[in-house]
């Protein structure tokens, strides 16, 4: 057996530089680049490794860790899990802060390797820098709070033990029914560690796809079901587009009459204006979808893990509705005592459709009355203006309750919240890209963001993950090129938690266009707090007066905070200066453009016919907290017990 000398370090690159996917008679080089924040526990071991033994591999310099980790998370997601981005980091504070883009990772089944450094596996100088001691194990380090978050784990005490790893790192990355974050602790002086590594290890590997075919017999099971069912519908979830069977739901949709409803992973695997799409399903989800829903006898989910916010905390669909799910995970495709096909999505698809000859679903014209009404809402949001402040009033029930109001006096701002959003829209280019992660932006774009292409909507909704969207930007970006443009949609509470990657894609000329809603607060949190009874605490970003942060609103000005980055940037207040600022920032190349647009608050849209579940209060001095905790009980009465 040939072998060669290698550093631990060096043998991990060489072992990545080999690694390819196989997927319908195509074949990609499967990691694209690393993303490094250089460190004690890193820039020495896997630092010199990547300067010797990085061929192909594209080496980008991180600004936050947790930031180059969900833009390595929203390329894979972008890519549809065919390629990664590695990401690497020192010990300590650098490592414990990718355990968040593990968690999105892991939550949404994107695959994510985090190579993050580790204290010495010799133990001879420690506690070193940035090492927690823990009495009860000196085996125990920061990188053991990946186990969590992970789908696979491992710590390389010896350089020998790299192979076993990286195999097992890869089986997990590349398998579609169990891929998520993968974390490899490196003890940095086992990352300068060397072994005659065979040579066979670094040979080029080809991981093949699983494109699992389902069971004959539980196939005629889900048919059967079919057959029976009056008012069925479809749920587009992830899976649709991660196995690339857009074509294939489509087509059985069409040809059975089964009108569906989306996922936020599942949204623009079909075009908008499909006549037999309703739309965003669940607790974000629009009225076409949740009043179909609510009357439907069987569900067929297909790539879809059922979230809270995809059944309405299992309260949308009625109790005696049937279930068939499509999945390439056993786990997801169990859920809700369905008809568990265990399949791939593109495979099972036409299969099913086989054994369904003759069928029709016997819908009338129930489905064209509910996008019609769906689109005459569409058009008041995207018409709603200041003078109408009927709903704030409705959504405040505390004596905060003039928030827009003193929001417009202190900020100047006229603008509403679905306005811009659909202004936005309409001024997109079809195959640009739009993406976003937590705070009332993902609910309004669930409900009204109207895909003209497929794949050109990025929501992490999973772990709605604050400071993912413009992070996650960067990455779309390295996905789709510079022909397409990509637009971020994110609240100031997010941009306030993480915007470091804003200074990479400056560093890299890399455009990327950031809309910017700040509405001075945590809207959609504030809504859910009074919503449920409660007085205002800690949602609204207010200067403090004598009674606590009750005071006038902070105008920050995010334009500039941009520009001195090195953006083109624009501050909007209107509907006229966001179009102007939008034609203006198309001309920009090679340059971050960030959208600084006031909104003014409780301009989000409404529930249509939907339910969340929280954690209301079943003892309180206020009303409307027992009231909140009567209508929950009211929904359970009618939610789904499992």
């Amino acid at each position: 057996m040939k072998t060669v000398r290698l550093t631990m370090a060096q043998a991990l690159v060489r072992f990545m530089e080999n690694q390819y996917l196989a997927y319908d008679g195509k074949e990609v080089r499967f990691v694209k680049g690393v993303f490094i924040i250089p460190g004690h526990g890193n820039v020495l071991g896997l630092g010199q490794a990547l300067t010797q033994e990085a061929k192909n591999l594209e080496v980008y310099q991180g600004k936050n860790e947790q930031g180059m980790a969900q833009a390595a998370v929203a390329f894979a997601k972008q890519m549809k899990r065919k390629q990664i981005f590695a990401c690497t980091s020192s010990v300590g504070p650098g490592a414990a802060n990718m355990v968040t883009a593990c968690g999105t990772a892991t939550a949404n089944n994107i695959p994510l390797l985090v190579l993050p450094g580790d204290t010495y596996a010799c133990r001879q100088p420690d506690p070193v820098l940035q090492q927690v001691e823990q009495t009860q194990s000196l085996s125990i380090t920061t990188n053991d709070a990946f186990k969590a978050v992970c789908r696979y784990w491992d710590r390389i005490v010896r350089p020998e033990q790299l192979m076993s790893a990286m195999l097992n790192a890869f089986r997990t990355l590349t398998d579609p029914a169990n891929t998520g974050a993968v974390c490899i602790a490196m003890p940095q002086d086992v990352e300068g560690e060397a072994y005659d590594y065979p040579e066979s290890f670094f040979a080029k590997r080809v991981w093949n796809l699983d494109r699992r075919a389902p069971q004959a017999e539980v196939l005629e099971q889900a048919a059967a079901a079919i057959k029976k069912a009056k008012k069925p519908i479809m749920i587009c979830g992830g899976g649709v587009r991660y196995s690339e069977a857009h074509e294939e739901f489509r087509k059985f949709a069409e040809k059975f009459g089964i009108p569906f409803g989306e996922t936020q992973a599942g949204k623009s695997a079909v075009v908008w204006t499909h006549p037999l799409n309703l739309g965003g399903i669940g607790t974000t989800g629009c009225s076409a979808a949740n009043e179909i829903a609510r009357k439907a006898d069987l569900v067929i989910g297909v790539g879809t893990r059922y979230t809270d916010f995809t059944t309405a905390s299992r309260w949308l669909f009625k109790e005696n509705a049937k279930f068939v799910n499509i999945n390439i995970s056993q786990f997801q495709a169990l859920k809700l005592d369905a008809v568990p096909v265990v399949a791939d999505a593109k495979v099972a698809l036409p299969e099913l459709a086989k054994l369904l000859k003759g069928y029709k679903a016997p819908y009338n014209d129930e489905i064209k009355k509910a996008r019609e009404k769906w689109q005459k809402e569409l058009d008041r949001l995207d018409s709603y203006t200041y003078k109408n402040t009927k709903s704030w009033k409705a959504l405040i029930q505390d004596d905060n309750s003039d928030s827009a109001h003193r929001f417009a006096k202190d900020l100047g701002a006229e603008l509403t919240q679905t306005a811009a959003l659909g202004l936005i829209n309409a001024m997109m280019d079809p195959e640009d890209v739009a993406i976003g992660a937590a705070g009332s932006l993902p609910g309004d774009m669930q409900r009204m963001w109207r895909p003209a292409a497929v794949d050109t909507y990025n929501m992490e909704y999973g772990y709605s993950t604050m400071g993912y969207e413009i992070a996650g930007a960067l990455g779309v970006k390295f996905a789709i090129g510079d022909k397409k443009e990509v637009y971020a949609f994110v609240g100031d509470g997010s941009f306030n938690m993480l915007h470091g990657e804003l200074v990479t894609a400056v560093q890299e000329r890399k455009k990327i266009n950031i809309c910017l809603f700040d509405n001075a607060s945590f809207g959609c949190i504030n809504n859910l707090q009074v919503g449920h009874g409660n007085k205002t605490l800690a949602t609204e970003l207010r200067y403090r007066n004598k009674s606590g942060l009750f005071g006038d609103f902070m105008d920050i000005d995010y334009a500039k905070v941009a520009e001195g980055y090195g953006c083109k940037s624009y501050s909007i207040r209107t509907l006229e200066e966001l179009k102007a600022a939008f034609e203006d920032a198309k001309k920009v190349k090679n340059q971050p453009v960030l959208f600084d647009i006031k909104v003014l608050p409780k301009t989000m849209t409404d529930g249509y016919s939907s339910w969340w579940r929280c954690g209301d209060t079943e003892v309180s001095t206020r009303p409307a907290n027992r009231a909140a905790y009567k209508d929950m009980l009211e929904h359970l009465k009618t939610a789904r017990k499992y």
